[in-house]
């Protein structure tokens, strides 16, 4: 049976999908930067999460990341360097429980997150999100963003493997950063509208609005 994922060939020749623009993107290193910013993530019942690390290369080196944490809205992505003070403002976001932080491939971010004795609670990984479309393997969100919107997300390995520790990053690394978090926001809200998402999600989120 033919796949209803559209070819990595169908895809390239898609409209390229359009990020936030970057005054709605916002680096934050202080808590002073965090708390002007706190009336909205805490108050939002959805947000978009991922994370990046600098990447290991050789066998056996230990993974010291994550080193940047993403929260995204529909309107704003949120991008925070990982110090003491940013994971003492993010830690009641990521261990509520009526918050739900939606992502891709979020299997090892439970783990990166022991070491700061963080439970990361309301976590969905939308690569599983999509067996009402008869696709019972993981999706990815290149994939996802394809057969939901008709969108090319370019992906730039370069950028995915570049430091994430550095303290001042490239243009290229925050548009990237961004969003790996804000696509997934939309992803969600377009589930939702559709009525695609598992019973148990719909029922549990019901607060959620549906994206117009």
């Amino acid at each position: 049976m033919q796949s209803i994922l559209p070819s990595k060939e169908s895809i390239e020749q898609l409209p390229l999908f359009q990020n936030l623009d970057a005054q709605h993107i916002f680096i934050l290193q202080t808590l002073e930067q965090c708390y002007s910013h706190q009336k909205e993530l805490s108050q939002a019942t959805l947000l978009g999460f991922d994370t990046e690390s600098k990447p290991t290369f050789i066998k056996g080196e230990t993974q010291t990341g994550p080193h940047l944490i993403q929260l995204a809205t529909l309107e704003r992505a949120y991008l925070f360097m990982v110090n003491e003070d940013t994971l003492q403002f993010l830690r009641p976001i990521l261990m509520n429980h009526e918050q739900i932080k939606v992502g891709f491939g979020l299997k090892n971010d439970a783990r990166l997150f022991q070491k700061y004795h963080i439970d990361l609670h309301n976590m969905l990984d939308l690569a599983k999100c999509f067996t009402s479309f008869g696709i019972n393997t993981p999706v990815g969100l290149k994939n996802a963003l394809a057969l939901l919107f008709q969108v090319h997300f370019k992906k730039s390995k370069k950028i995915s493997t570049s430091n994430w520790s550095n303290k001042n990053l490239s243009l290229q690394q925050i548009e990237y950063a961004a969003a790996d978090a804000y696509a997934p926001v939309l992803i969600f809200e377009e589930l939702n509208r559709l009525g695609r998402l598992p019973i148990s999600i719909s029922q549990t989120n019901s607060k959620l609005r549906s994206r117009k």
